[in-house]
């Protein structure tokens, strides 16, 4: 389970990613939390040398699907990836939303094959990073490989947490939880960490929670009457974070 926070409107100098596939690590806007971070200058252009940039993918196009051979890692620079599985009966489970700055397909490193697919929820360009050489360059830049783990590990740890939400928590809980995610990971983008707009469906995301569409729009709208959040469709506004964090049940 990922998650990010911050206004847009705080940041006037903030402008949107474009799409431009020639952008390169050391003037991209998101060096400070993918890959490159604390690298120094020579080292970022060793690993920009290797990343691969190409056309944007359009809403609904894949990335990778599952079972397709891993050769690849990939950071989102723009829009937004969801990552499934297919279940035995042909039903789609989605197992994670990704955000620009993050960085999917690490599930194909323990047996060189995907164990979900990733298709893009709206316009979205990636960096494709052939794995063989992020290995070799790792080698030669410990504090990429160092990162690099740092990564791995929040994948794990988000993936327990996940399953923690679904075994454990309401209802309520877990879409208190979702839209906290959401807003952390924007912040670290630099975004408003209360104004933001959700790129995912209602059905995505009763699919993630492990809820239906209904009890979903149900809880935005007990949300809105407790004043926690302002719903409009896909438009969310935090009013009380405090609240927020009390209705997912954590600590201050």
């Amino acid at each position: 389970m990922s998650i990010h926070l911050a206004n847009v409107g705080d940041n006037e100098d903030f402008k949107p990613c474009s799409h431009d596939y020639q952008i390169n690590c050391g003037n991209c806007r998101l060096n400070a939390i993918c890959l490159p971070l604390a690298l120094e200058s020579e080292d970022v252009a060793q690993l920009d040398d290797i990343i691969q940039r190409s056309k944007p993918l359009q809403k609904n196009q894949h990335l990778y699907r599952e079972e397709d051979d891993f050769q690849s890692v990939f950071a989102v620079r723009s829009g937004t990836l969801k990552a499934y599985k297919t279940t035995d009966d042909g039903r789609e489970q989605v197992t994670g939303f990704y955000f620009p700055g993050e960085i999917l397909g690490m599930d194909g490193i323990s047996n060189n094959t995907h164990a979900s697919s990733a298709k893009a929820l709206e316009t979205s360009a990636v960096c494709e990073i052939p794995f063989s050489s992020l290995e070799k360059l790792s080698t030669l830049v410990p504090s990429l490989q160092r990162h690099f783990f740092q990564l791995m590990s929040r994948e794990i740890t988000e993936d327990q947490q996940l399953i923690t939400l679904l075994s454990k928590n309401s209802a309520d809980e877990r879409v208190a939880s979702l839209m906290l995610s959401i807003s952390t990971r924007n912040a670290r983008r630099k975004l408003s960490a209360t104004q933001f707009r959700l790129p995912m469906s209602r059905v995505d995301i009763g699919n993630y929670l492990g809820l239906t569409v209904e009890t979903v729009s149900r809880v935005f709208s007990r949300m809105q009457k407790m004043e926690l959040l302002s719903v409009d469709n896909k438009e969310i506004h935090i009013l009380d974070v405090q609240g927020l964090r009390a209705m997912a049940n954590l600590n201050s």
